[in-house]
């Protein structure tokens, strides 16, 4: 996405926003920047602060200190004392639960933001049936919102939150209710509305997939920090850490002896085992971080039967073979050093068959913690 002029880059700022808990500190200066127009999604595991920093931003958590900005106003700012409520905010939020006022209506669940300012049902009636329409429910305006599917009420959710046309819309895990398929489904359908209407959102998931199907850009944090963000290909194709490694399933992390080869730049050598080194990226190299291990992804692994000779690879039998379908799990011991690796079922790599395996250096990548 390409970002507007002026102020568009830091269109919703977070400066050092701190929130504790008494002697626990939940977010601890966080910063990042939304463009107009971006969808963000802040990914972590359960406790790792996204969720309460969507809520202070959302005006419903109030920091300890730092600074949030929407369009270049100020809704906090801990030096200067400044604390705008929720509904001046300009926000709309979809939570996890719905919040779908069961004894109202379909179109009365969608007026509600409208009629809690203070605006008559009369001037309500325009936005909320365009907002319907867009999620296709315009036909069930009428109908008791308890006489909804999980994926219509959803919708009920997602129409509420657009009707007036708010500067952001802030979503807190609203797919997690919802069962396989419908996540799927839903997942396209608010990329397809995000697409449409080009609103900034701020979305929240543990699911990685989800963040990857729906995200401008990814933010990903553990303990109350910020451990890496970027675009879902940068996340994907480069963890900078062994948390993210871990969090994102990369199978293949290795703790290593990392030296820089001298006539490659941005190149390393892992000694993983005596007898297994391998060739890998280290993009991090000169920020004062000592590198810790090396990772790589099962579909990079390149898996053949050993035939001796002269034959490219390290040396491996395969301990571990899991079928999946159209995969296998193949699972190599070199050594001390077992890697998992993803190919097509093939008698020559049975259980126990002498193998060879490689991965390219460039997709193999040295972490630094």
């Amino acid at each position: 996405m390409t970002a507007n002029a002026g102020g568009d880059d830091r269109f919703l700022a977070v400066d050092d926003l701190v929130i504790a808990y008494g002697p626990v500190t939940a977010v601890d200066r966080v910063s990042f920047a939304v463009r107009r127009g971006e969808h963000v999604t802040l990914l972590g595991p359960s406790g790792c602060g996204k969720t309460t920093t969507l809520r202070a931003v959302a005006g419903l958590e109030t920091p300890r200190s730092g600074r949030i900005a929407i369009d270049g106003t100020a809704v906090f700012d801990g030096a200067a004392g400044r604390n705008l409520p929720p509904e001046r905010r300009g926000l709309s939020m979809v939570f996890q639960s719905y919040a779908i006022w069961p004894h109202m209506t379909v179109f009365d669940n969608v007026a509600f933001g409208f009629r809690a300012r203070g605006v008559a049902r009369a001037a309500s009636r325009a936005p909320v049936e365009r907002a319907l329409a867009m999620v296709d429910l315009a036909a069930y305006a009428e109908r008791p919102a308890t006489r909804l599917s999980g994926g219509q009420q959803q919708r009920v959710a997602l129409a509420r939150a657009i009707a007036f046309d708010p500067k952001v819309i802030l979503l807190d895990e609203p797919l997690s209710n919802l069962d396989a398929q419908l996540r799927i489904s839903m997942r396209t359908e608010l990329k397809d509305l995000q697409k449409r209407l080009g609103f900034t959102s701020i979305y929240v998931t543990h699911d990685q997939e989800e963040a990857f199907a729906l995200s401008d850009r990814i933010i990903v944090m553990r303990a109350g920090i910020i451990e890496q963000q970027g675009t879902p290909e940068e996340i994907h194709a480069a963890p900078r850490t062994r948390f993210v490694a871990n969090f994102l399933g990369v199978k293949n992390i290795l703790d290593a002896e990392v030296a820089p080869l001298r006539d490659a730049a941005g190149m390393a050598e892992a000694r993983v085992a005596p007898d297994v080194v391998l060739p890998a990226r280290d993009p991090r190299r000169g920020e004062g971080r000592a590198p810790s291990a090396v990772c790589f992804r099962p579909i990079n692994v390149r898996l053949a039967p050993d035939r001796g000779g002269d034959q490219p690879g390290i040396a491996g039998v395969v301990s571990r073979y899991i079928f999946i379908g159209d995969l296998v799990h193949y699972f190599v011991r070199s050594g001390a050093v077992e890697i998992c690796a993803y190919g097509l079922p093939d008698p020559a790599l049975a259980e126990g068959r002498a193998v060879r395996w490689q991965v390219d250096p460039e997709h193999c990548l040295v972490l630094r913690d």
